[in-house]
């Protein structure tokens, strides 16, 4: 049976390969022209940037300059501070990223599996989405402390509805005529999850991490606000009540770095896995 289902993706790809070749060649620089567009559009920000400082003589409380956020970043990634906040922040994304993407695909996968318990259990997930995470939050703080546990919960739950989403849809995505092919095969439970529907569930259920991975980093956040003595968020409460705006825009970049980079690694880690395609 598997040597009948590798054949076929082994058919499948060299369709695929021959039709990727036929792409034009000029339309293979346009990813090299991007990447150059990169540098160009940040360049441009920085000098709007200055330029509106220059135009309106903000002070550095309301709006600092480049050269002073520059200044406070290099000032706190050599005392620590900075790697020290970013430290406990990573920790609840991951661990909120861990929790909520695997209580949703196996909550997701029996959903998906068995309509009876999705009509029975769908509208009180629903209803749960309804309660914005910020109003939630202080209720976790308060049952389990101002530690990282709250933070976590924070995070898993504003993961936890894309996730579950997603993965319902990928399962059901699944061609009925493959599903044709592997019970004519005599596929086993274990072997029709793990050869058909996880691979063919894989672009979707990359779509919804990515959306995760970007929450993630907003529900981290929004537990720090709330309470706690670490933390990017805990930074940027701290640095607003002592005025120090460029602290605040320190922080807030290193925020905007973290969701980039765990989605260019979630893109990487797609684009490979799903080369057959």
């Amino acid at each position: 049976m598997q040597d009948s289902f590798r054949l076929w993706q082994g058919s499948y790809r060299h369709s695929v390969n021959k039709l990727a070749a036929a792409i034009p060649s000029r339309y293979r620089f346009l990813p090299r022209l991007e990447l150059l567009m990169m540098p160009v559009a940040l360049g441009l920000f920085v000098f709007l940037w200055e330029l509106v400082i220059w135009l309106g003589d903000y002070p550095t409380f309301i709006l600092p300059s480049v050269s002073e956020v520059t200044a406070t970043f290099y000032r706190t990634m050599m005392n620590g501070t900075l790697w020290h906040h970013a430290q406990a922040t990573l920790f609840s994304i991951f661990a909120g990223l861990i929790l909520g993407l695997t209580t949703a695909a196996v909550l997701g996968y029996v959903l998906a599996k068995n309509l009876v318990i999705e009509r029975l259990l769908a509208p009180y997930v629903v209803a749960s989405q309804s309660v914005p995470v910020v109003a939630i939050a202080p209720l976790l703080v308060i049952w389990f402390g101002s530690g990282s546990l709250s933070k976590v919960l924070v995070c898993g739950l504003i993961v936890f509805f894309p996730a579950l989403i997603n993965t319902i849809v990928g399962i059901r995505s699944v061609d009925e005529d493959l599903r044709d092919l592997m019970r004519s095969l005599r596929a086993g439970r274990w072997q029709t999850f793990t050869m058909l529907e996880v691979p063919a569930a894989l672009p979707v259920l990359f779509g919804g991490l990515k959306v995760s991975v970007t929450l993630s980093v907003i529900g981290a956040v929004v537990g720090e606000f709330v309470g706690a003595d670490q933390g990017l968020g805990f930074l940027i409460n701290q640095a607003r009540g002592l005025f120090n705006t460029p602290l605040v825009f320190v922080a807030i970049f290193a925020l905007v770095a973290i969701a980039v980079l765990l989605y260019g690694v979630v893109t990487i880690v797609e684009r490979r896995l799903l080369r057959w395609r």
